[in-house]
């Protein structure tokens, strides 16, 4: 099959089926992956389709998100979700677990129901750390910039912070959760800290509440087989099949 006329295929499975992994396209086409992946970034180029982690969707298929609401706000969404999935989670801290803690609503949730004081724990979170504290846990606070919307420290100082250390557990928020994009967040300065905390967390855990799925937001910081998902809801069969998904029930 020649050049044009594969990217004409693969324009066309696209737009009929809305979203496609790299690997569908490779046996629908009878080619090579790196042959699709050259295509599939040819064909963002020209603007025919949106390139992906992992594949492509149509264009008309995809709503990213750019924007994050403050931490107030989010603070008011899905409270009782929330409670569940950090109860659960508080719950798989063991002794001397060394515990990565990352920014954001439910993450700090999770604090509430922590009770193991021989375990360590860091985080990137002002309020995070401050609560830990309170609560009379040993404590570590990443030093970085201060992004103000999310009350979190970002920037090169704070990942390069993290690479001296190894978390036998890490606790991550997202914004977002895709069969295709993987984990997501709006701020490439929070996605670098994301990514290079699981990097260095002997397993990594998403707090997560059913609203992050099926949403894309404009930095991918994890590929969906990375982590554990802790929700509220039972997800759909599809992620169920890529990575561990535990569903919290009262």
């Amino acid at each position: 099959m020649l050049t044009e006329e594969r990217r004409t295929r693969i324009v066309e499975i696209v737009n009929e089926k809305k979203a496609v992994s790299v690997n569908e396209l490779v046996d629908l086409l009878d080619t090579s992956a790196a042959t699709i992946r050259r295509d599939i970034t040819e064909l963002n180029k020209a603007q025919l389709l949106v390139k992906v982690f992992g594949g492509a969707t149509a264009k008309s298929a995809l709503d990213v998100n750019t924007k994050e609401d403050a931490v107030g706000q989010k603070a008011k969404k899905h409270v009782a979700e929330k409670d569940l999935i950090s109860r659960y989670a508080a719950s798989l801290i063991a002794d001397n677990d060394f515990v990565y803690i990352d920014a954001g609503t439910t993450t700090l949730s999770l604090i509430d129901y922590i009770d193991n004081r021989n375990a360590k724990y860091i985080t990137n979170g002002v309020v995070h750390a401050k609560k830990l504290m309170d609560k009379g846990l040993e404590t570590i606070m990443i030093g970085g910039r201060l992004k103000g919307s999310t009350e979190a420290v970002v920037g090169p100082d704070c990942v390069e912070f993290i690479r001296k250390y190894h978390f036998t557990k890490a606790f991550m928020g997202t914004n977002g959760i895709s069969m295709l994009a993987g984990y997501t967040t709006p701020d490439v300065d929070e996605a670098m800290i994301k990514t290079e905390a699981i990097r260095h967390s002997y397993k990594s855990f998403i707090l997560a509440d059913h609203s992050k799925f099926d949403q894309i937001n404009s930095v991918t910081f994890a590929a969906i087989n990375e982590c554990t998902i802790i929700t509220d809801k039972a997800a759909a069969k599809e992620y169920m099949n890529h990575t561990v998904v535990k569903v919290c029930e009262e």
